[in-house]
């Protein structure tokens, strides 16, 4: 099934939905609410925040570059774009490339809470544009130098935001998450699918 959400046959068929982002991920998470994209086309932008860029609005103006680069290549139809950032206060932490940036990442997470920061971003057939964001709270237990070398064995970390994925192995450092869990994991299902819905409800027949 394309395009539109499984649970309901009897909707019109959708517009072509685009999903800007090569994350397998966001793909298994808009799955699970029935939603396969027509087409997976990633935005390729620069991803270095603005000077005293705060998290918030860091996540917010990436979803929506990367909902409208892809959109001007795929008019009439419906973009979804998201980008995950883990932030310790004003502090975005980068995507882990390397064992010592993710090293650095586990490290100063360790014992703390931190906020993940999903911003989702959608335009419309008629180039109107939503844009919003999800912030959830995680907490970390004290991590041993065991408990982030065996991480690093591991390569989870490999290019994930703030150098750690919360659902494999990091799942048992997760002292507690308070706020959306699939947010964390990269899309906020809640949001995503209330505006998907409220689309396909809209649609005439």
């Amino acid at each position: 099934m394309t395009g539109k959400p499984g649970p309901a046959p009897h909707s019109p068929k959708a517009d072509t939905l685009v999903l800007a982002s090569a994350s397998p991920r966001r793909r298994d998470l808009l799955a699970q609410i029935g939603i396969t994209p027509d087409v997976i086309a990633p935005a390729d932008l620069d991803e270095t925040p603005h000077v005293a860029e705060a998290p918030k609005p860091y996540a917010e103006r990436l979803a929506a570059e990367k909902a409208s680069a892809v959109a001007t290549a795929h008019k009439g139809a419906l973009i979804l774009a998201a980008d995950t950032v883990v932030a310790c206060g004003r502090r975005i932490l980068p995507k882990a490339e390397d064992e010592q940036t993710a090293r650095d990442c586990l490290a100063l997470l360790s014992g703390r809470r931190h906020r993940v920061i999903t911003g989702i971003s959608l335009v419309r057939a008629d180039g109107s544009q939503l844009t919003k964001s999800v912030t959830t709270t995680v907490g970390f237990k004290v991590l041993s130098h065991e408990d982030i070398e065996r991480y690093i064995a591991s390569g989870e970390w490999h290019g994930k935001a703030g150098g750690y994925a919360v659902q494999g192995l990091a799942a048992t450092y997760v002292r507690f998450i308070q706020g959306s869990y699939s947010s964390v994991v990269g899309l906020p299902l809640f949001e995503v699918g209330g505006w998907l819905e409220a689309f396909y409800e809209k649609k005439p027949s």
